[in-house]
C-alpha cells in the first residue's frame, strides 16, 4: 500500500512514529515499555540504528533516527516485525492482563487482511517518516517528541518524564543511548 510519507534518503534523519493498531493503550505496562526499549538497544548495537531522540506514550513511540550503515527502512520494518512478536507472546503468556483477550482479538482481526502470512498485527503499517532536512525542523519535531507527555497531563516538565530522551537533552542519564543534536 503505497502512502504519502516514505523514507527515500535511507541515510537521512528521520522524524517517525509508531503506532499501535487501534491505538490501543499497549505501553500503559512497564513491562511492554521494558520489552520494546530491549528490542530498541539490540537494534542500536547490531543494526547501526542511531537515535537522537525518542518518546514512549501509552499507543505509539516518537522517533528521530537514522541508520548509520544500510537501509532505515529495513531496520525499522526489522524492529516492528520483532517487537511485534514478542509484544504479542508476551501479552497472551501474561495472566494478570486484564485487557489479554480484547487486545489479542484486536491484534488478530488486524492481521486478517496481512499478506505476510502473520496472524496478528501490533503494529500500523505506516510510521509517517518526516526527513528532517534542515536545524530549524529537527528543533521543531525535537520539541514535539519531548512535550508530548506535558501535553497529556502526565508531568509538568519534559525531563521528568523517564520513558524519553528529554531527560537526555536535560543532561541526566536517560534509558537509552543517544546521539545529541
Amino acid at each position: 500500500m503505497s502512502r504519502n510519507y516514505k523514507i527515500l534518503d535511507q541515510g537521512g534523519v528521520y522524524f517517525v512514529t509508531m503506532t499501535v493498531v487501534g491505538w490501543i493503550d499497549l505501553f500503559t505496562r512497564k513491562e511492554y515499555r521494558d520489552l520494546f526499549l530491549d528490542s530498541f538497544r539490540y537494534c542500536q548495537q547490531e543494526k547501526g540504528l542511531v537515535v537522537y531522540a525518542w518518546c514512549i506514550m501509552s499507543n505509539h513511540i516518537h522517533l528521530i533516527l537514522r541508520a548509520e550503515e544500510g537501509n532505515l527502512s529495513n531496520v525499522i520494518r526489522d524492529l516492528k516485525k520483532f517487537t511485534s512478536k514478542k509484544l504479542f507472546a508476551a501479552i497472551e503468556a501474561n495472566p494478570e492482563e486484564s485487557r489479554r483477550n480484547w487486545i489479542l482479538a484486536i491484534f488478530r482481526k488486524s492481521g486478517e487482511f496481512n499478506t505476510n502470512n502473520v496472524n496478528f498485527q501490533v503494529w500500523q503499517q505506516h510510521n509517517q517518516p518526516v526527513e528532517l532536512y534542515s536545524p530549524a525542523v529537527l528543533e521543531q519535531q525535537l520539541n514535539y517528541i519531548h512535550e508530548n507527555p506535558v501535553k497529556a497531563g502526565w508531568v509538568e516538565n519534559s525531563w521528568e518524564y523517564l520513558y524519553s530522551s528529554a531527560r537526555d537533552y536535560a543532561d541526566q542519564k536517560g534509558l537509552l543511548m543517544i546521539e545529541l543534536i
